[in-house]
């Protein structure tokens, strides 16, 4: 280096060019040189050496290492060589200007530093992506990880910038570090909730990818999208999209449905009301009627012989409706109802099926139908329950039964004109 120098101020000093001068000639000269070498071995290691290195990879029977090949990792590598050259340089390059080379030193080993970083980061993402994909960790919130570990790796790379601005070891910083510790608590609050929200999430099977999660709170009713270290992002069925906090999965309440789908089957939780006027004991031609239904055949003469085995040894006066046991139609068609949900090919048989008669309230009395379906589809779902009461609000009429409703201004008319036709 300094035969190069030497040579370089001869030269400078032969063309004619005064001491005061030669200095500053000699210090562009260098830098242009130098950066010439940097770009070329820039070039060089980028198009060439890491090309090669690509086509290796691919190469490989491997199939985790084509990630980095597609992320193109390595082209962060190139940018080191330009950096090692020019730190390795700067001692020659300001031989007449040494009080500039402690800043350039130190800003060259903080790019160095920064490189090696991105160099880590990128690495990182290519493993994040491998391990997404893995059946081991399907729907396991693996970002959140990944992203702690990008933030540690940032506090790192932030204190070794300081340790080399300041001239001082790493070290100091750290046993400094304790009395920042309120402060850093504070400023990484959410971020330190959101870490223990996903420790939680994940050891627990909370919330995966793909869930579908209520959450009023948030007006939240959709599939998780994602899962990170400081939201869980959610989109609706409406397609709009709902951010919560991470945090918010522990402290506030939430539905997941994903035991409905895991179940392969779901619910049916609704009721008739039946107009209480309409109920009324069985006659014998209602009997006669009812046996012409398939479902209820069998059931309606089993039922009679019983009812007249016991009225008989009660010695009961039949007579009169009221006295002893007899049907009823609200009673005949509960049964119906359970016969027809029996024999369902939609509706799951091996989960609760019940038809249950609920408090009577101002509707009439409610016969509450709470069963199955054989599908967790939305719109199979769907249409399964709107067939199953097309067919039941049909059927009631049957039975002499009516189904309530509050009267609209079509009723009323009905009824003034029934008033008027009777005057």
């Amino acid at each position: 280096m300094n035969q190069l120098t030497t040579w370089i101020e001869t030269l400078l000093s032969n063309a004619g060019f005064t001491d005061g001068n030669i200095p500053y000639l000699r210090l562009l000269i260098v830098i242009a040189a130098i950066s010439i070498l940097a770009i070329v071995c820039f070039y060089i290691a980028k198009y060439i050496i890491i090309r090669i290195i690509y086509r290796f990879i691919k190469r490989t029977p491997f199939k985790w290492d084509d990630i980095i090949v597609e992320a193109k990792s390595l082209d962060i590598i190139a940018h080191l060589i330009p950096a090692f050259i020019v730190k390795a340089s700067i001692v020659f390059i300001l031989k007449d200007f040494e009080q500039w080379i402690p800043f350039f030193s130190k800003l060259t080993t903080i790019y160095i530093i920064i490189v090696f970083m991105l160099i880590i980061i990128s690495f990182l993402k290519i493993v994040e992506k491998h391990v997404t994909k893995s059946p081991i960790f399907e729907n396991k919130p693996i970002g959140s990880y990944f992203q702690l570990i990008r933030i540690i790796i940032y506090i790192i790379v932030f204190i070794l910038i300081i340790s080399v601005v300041i001239n001082k070891s790493p070290l100091y910083l750290l046993s400094a570090f304790g009395a920042l510790s309120a402060i850093l608590l504070l400023v990484f609050k959410d971020t330190i909730l959101g870490l223990v929200a996903s420790v939680q999430i994940s050891s627990n099977d909370m919330v995966r990818i793909g869930d579908w999660i209520e959450m009023p709170k948030f007006n939240a009713d959709g599939e998780v999208t994602a899962i990170n270290l400081n939201t869980v992002k959610v989109e609706n069925w409406d397609k709009t999209i709902t951010t919560i906090p991470t945090y918010y999965f522990i402290t506030d309440s939430f539905k997941n449905w994903r035991g409905m789908q895991l179940s392969g089957g779901r619910r049916i939780n609704r009721s008739i009301f039946i107009n209480v006027r309409s109920i009324k004991f069985v006659e014998n031609s209602d009997l006669v009627r009812y046996k012409k239904y398939q479902l209820l055949s069998d059931f309606i003469e089993q039922r009679q012989n019983e009812i007249d085995t016991y009225n008989t040894e009660n010695h009961i006066d039949v007579s009169q409706a009221i006295n002893g046991r007899h049907m009823t139609n609200i009673g005949i068609f509960r049964f119906y109802i359970d016969r027809y949900l029996k024999n369902h090919p939609y509706i799951r048989q091996d989960m609760t099926l019940l038809i249950r008669q609920l408090s009577i309230d101002e509707r009439g009395i409610p016969i509450n139908i709470y069963c199955f379906t054989a599908t967790t589809k939305w719109a199979n779902y769907e249409d399964i329950q709107a067939d199953i009461f097309d067919h039941l609000l049909a059927a009631a009429r049957f039975f002499d039964i009516e189904i309530y409703q509050q009267p609209g201004g079509d009723d009323l008319n009905r009824v003034a004109l029934s008033i008027e036709k009777s005057k």
